[in-house]
């Protein structure tokens, strides 16, 4: 099982391993260039270290890289710039998410989109803080208290991703038992209902129920995640979440073979306004 920001290193660490050698250069030669010990060079091309937009910018300016999209991909690759302060605000709660979840989250505040099918919950960034509560005691038992309020304020705190400038474009098919599950009692289930229907008129949201009458769909084998970035397909990742661990695919025929699979999901689930009907209808217990 990988995580994803540790695929990334690794990958980041590969291209500028290859630029240096195209360079001519050794690694203590690149270090001395840009001021840095030659094991900081190593950890970075071995991808154990994590490393800054601004180191990669200083190694790419003194391998005299030109390509403005090459430079463009691994600045990408590098993630988000520590200045922009909001990006990493889950290292706050480093003690309490395992490095899955982090991994996770740092996918969710880069990505430009993302694509999601869920069989049995409510996805996290549409979940009402009472829905989130009964979801995360239910799969984690024995959770103290003041943990359990955590990591609802976390899986709330994600949701800003949907009001960011500009925002994370959504689009969810889900099963119709995600709707019929009764998860923290009625009450609980008819508000996360009613937010369901108030997000689904979003527009960055695209909102899709695949009804019990679809019948067997290519979906049966479990939920996935598949984010897209914005500037280039050569980061979008599948993310498949197991009990202990999360699997990040990022293989061309895997995202191809994931992508061909949620677009047959999204033509045979109800369209976009059906499908507000329908939560609306389940709401109203139709």
């Amino acid at each position: 099982m990988q995580h994803g920001p540790a695929v990334r290193r690794r990958k980041l660490g590969a291209e500028l391993r290859a630029l240096r050698t195209s360079a001519g250069l050794t690694s203590g030669e690149a270090a001395r260039l840009v001021g840095w010990h030659q094991s900081k060079v190593s950890r970075i091309e071995t991808g154990t270290s994590g490393v800054k937009p601004t180191d990669v910018r200083l190694l790419l300016d003194a391998y005299a890289v030109a390509d403005s999209q090459l430079r463009e991909l691994l600045m990408m690759l590098a993630g988000p710039d520590d200045s922009g302060g909001r990006h990493h605000w889950w290292h706050a709660y480093r003690g309490v998410l395992p490095p899955t979840y982090r991994d996770f989250i740092s996918l969710e505040s880069q990505a430009g989109a993302m694509r999601t099918l869920e069989t049995t919950v409510v996805p996290g960034l549409l979940q009402t803080p009472e829905y989130a509560r009964a979801v995360t005691s239910a799969a984690v038992e024995g959770l103290a208290e003041e943990r359990l309020d955590t990591l609802v304020e976390v899986r709330l705190a994600r949701q800003d991703v949907l009001r960011a400038d500009p925002p994370l474009e959504l689009s969810a098919v889900l099963d119709e038992a995600v709707l019929r599950r009764e998860v923290g009692g009625p009450g609980v289930m008819a508000r996360q209902l009613e937010k369901l229907v108030e997000a689904a008129r979003l527009p960055q949201v695209r909102l899709q129920v695949l009804p019990f009458a679809a019948g067997a769909h290519i979906g049966v084998t479990g939920p996935f995640v598949i984010f897209s970035f914005s500037s280039t397909s050569d980061l979008d990742v599948v993310v498949l979440d197991h009990l202990t661990s999360s699997l990040y695919l990022e293989r061309k025929e895997d995202l191809q073979a994931y992508t061909e699979a949620f677009n047959a999901l999204q033509i045979h689930a109800l369209s976009p306004e059906d499908s507000l009907d329908f939560i609306a209808g389940t709401a109203a217990g139709a």
